[in-house]
């Protein structure tokens, strides 16, 4: 529950500068594109890795399932066992509508 954070000086990107003069301190509002430490970096997310498979038939699925027959005690029992081999990820997929980055600081609605 504790995993370690990237909230160092160096690499929380979405923080003010930490200074006196900030302009968040004086509350006024921060404009949403500014950035701190890398001037191309925006809150929106526009791809992201794909949590799909291809399998060798060029299926593409989350998990793959493989139907067994098991026979116990002279019965025959259908089982399925899950495919974990020859997976290829679908890789990086471009989103339809832009998302905010989960680790951007600042809230966009109060009710």
């Amino acid at each position: 529950m504790g995993g370690s954070g990237s909230k160092s000086k160096g690499f929380w990107p979405f923080s003010g500068s930490g200074s006196v003069d900030d302009p968040t301190k004086d509350g006024n509002e921060q404009p949403l594109a500014r950035v701190r430490s890398y001037p191309g970096a925006t809150p929106f997310v526009f791809a992201r890795r794909s949590s799909m498979y291809f399998d060798e038939d060029g299926d593409l699925a989350h998990e793959f399932y493989e139907e067994t027959i098991v026979t116990k005690n002279g019965r025959k029992k259908a089982k399925l066992k899950r495919i974990q081999k020859n997976l290829t990820p679908q890789g990086i997929i471009k989103l339809d509508h832009p998302c905010i980055h989960v680790d951007f600081p600042v809230v966009l609605c109060e009710a």
